[in-house]
C-alpha cells in the first residue's frame, strides 16, 4: 500500500464519484497496477489503481495531452490561436485535419478556463474596473453578439467575460430588413435584455460578496439597468463617450487595448473575414485562451518586460510560459466553475442556426 507522500505519487483520484473526493488528500490510497509502454516519450507509463473507488488510471491521465492522437499539437495550436491563424491554415502547416485543429482549440479553451478559474481573486477588488462590450458575429452578420469584458483598469487583468446575442443593426438595405425578419420568423429573436442580465451575471460572478466598486464605461443604456441587478454592490459608474480619443489617457484604454488585441490576434475577429466563427461556443472557447495568454503569458509592456497583467493585479508573482500553462491537467470536479462559465466549458452556448451542435459531454475528458 503506498500513500500520497511517495516519491511521484499521483496527486488525487481523477473519479469525480470516488469517496477519497470527500476526504484530506493524505488519508487517499493508492497502488502501483503495473506499466506500458508506448511509441512516444516518455516510452514507460506507470499505471495506478484507486483503493476507494477502484478506478485504474496511469501517469498520462494527469497530462493536458491524455488521450490525444497528436499530443505535439497543443503547444504550436495555443500560439496559433492567438497569433492570428485560423483552423484550416493550422491545419495545413500541421498536416491534419481542420477539425483535429478544432478539437484541440475546444481543449484548450476549457483549460483555459479552469486555469483562470483556480487563480483569478476571490476577495475584494482594489482598483478600478473597466467594463466593455466587444463586438463580432458567429455564423453570419446577421448573427452579431457582445462579449463583455471586465477588466482591471490599473493592471489590464481580464477577471472575466459574458456573452449576448444580438439583433443585427445599423444600415441595411431593403433585403437585408426582409432576410432579417425572415431568419427571425424560422430562428426567433435574440432577447432584448440579454446585455442587461449577462452584465449583472458578470458582475456577480467577479464580485460575489458585498463591496464597493468604482466601474467605468461607455455610454451603453443597458449598463445602469444591470448594475441594479447586483444590489449587493454599491457601484460608483463613470461614463467616457465612445468618440473620446481611445489613447492610453482614456479611462476605459484598458477595454480598448483588449478590443484591439482580440481583433489583432484572433482571426474570427477581423473584420470582413472568411476566418469567423461558425458556433458561438467555438468563439467562446477561443476568447477563453486569449483571457488566459493575455492574463498570464503576455507581457504588460513588450518594450520593458516588466510584468504580466496577472502580476500587475497581485494574482501571481512571476510570468507564465505556454508550456508551463499547459503542463498539468486541471480536472474540474475539483476547480468548479460558476453556473454561467460552467455552460460554456461544456459547450452548451447555443448557436441558432445550427441547433444539434454537440457539447461536451465525455465523462473523464477535459
Amino acid at each position: 500500500m503506498t500513500r500520497t507522500d511517495a516519491p511521484q505519487a499521483p496527486p488525487h483520484c481523477p473519479n469525480p464519484d470516488c469517496p477519497s473526493a470527500r476526504r484530506a488528500a493524505a488519508c487517499w490510497r493508492w497502488v502501483r497496477n503495473g506499466w506500458f509502454r508506448r511509441a512516444q516519450a516518455p516510452e514507460r507509463i506507470q499505471r495506478y489503481r484507486c483503493v476507494d473507488c477502484g478506478r485504474h488510471f496511469s501517469d498520462q491521465t494527469f497530462s493536458t495531452r491524455y488521450w490525444l492522437k497528436r499530443p505535439g499539437l497543443l503547444v504550436p495550436v495555443f500560439h496559433g490561436l492567438v497569433g492570428c491563424a485560423c483552423f484550416r491554415q493550422l491545419a495545413r502547416q500541421h498536416d491534419c485535419s481542420p477539425q483535429t485543429i478544432a478539437l484541440q482549440a475546444a481543449r484548450l479553451g476549457r483549460h483555459c478556463q479552469l486555469f483562470h478559474e483556480r487563480l483569478r481573486p476571490r476577495g475584494e477588488i482594489g482598483e478600478p474596473l473597466v467594463l466593455d462590450s466587444f463586438q463580432s458575429f458567429d455564423h453570419s452578420q446577421y448573427h452579431p453578439s457582445l462579449d463583455h469584458l471586465l477588466l482591471g483598469q490599473d493592471s489590464h487583468y481580464l477577471y472575466g467575460f459574458t456573452d449576448s446575442e444580438c439583433r443585427r443593426s445599423g444600415r441595411m438595405t431593403a433585403y437585408q430588413k426582409r432576410r432579417r425578419a425572415e431568419l427571425e420568423r424560422t430562428f426567433g429573436r435574440p432577447d432584448p435584455r440579454s446585455v442587461e442580465r449577462e452584465v449583472a451575471t458578470l458582475l456577480a460572478i467577479v464580485a460575489p460578496r458585498p463591496q464597493r466598486l468604482e466601474l467605468h464605461t461607455d455610454e451603453h443604456r443597458a449598463y445602469p439597468r444591470a448594475f441594479a441587478r447586483v444590489p449587493h454592490l454599491v457601484i460608483e459608474h463613470h461614463t467616457v463617450s465612445s468618440r473620446a480619443p481611445r489613447t492610453s489617457r482614456n479611462r476605459v484604454y484598458a477595454a480598448n487595448l483588449a478590443d484591439g488585441l482580440i481583433r489583432h490576434g484572433g482571426a474570427n475577429h477581423k473584420r470582413e473575414t472568411i476566418a469567423f466563427s461558425k458556433r458561438r461556443q467555438s468563439s467562446l472557447w477561443r476568447l477563453w485562451i486569449f483571457a488566459a495568454w493575455r492574463n498570464y503569458v503576455k507581457w504588460f509592456s513588450e518594450r520593458a518586460h516588466d510584468a504580466t497583467p496577472a502580476m500587475r493585479a497581485g494574482v501571481c508573482t512571476q510570468r507564465w510560459s505556454v508550456r508551463a500553462l499547459l503542463s498539468t491537467r486541471l480536472f474540474f470536479h475539483r476547480i468548479g466553475l460558476p453556473e454561467r462559465w460552467e455552460r460554456v466549458y461544456r459547450g452548451l452556448t447555443p448557436t441558432r442556426r445550427i441547433p444539434n451542435a454537440r457539447a461536451h459531454t465525455l465523462k473523464y475528458a477535459f
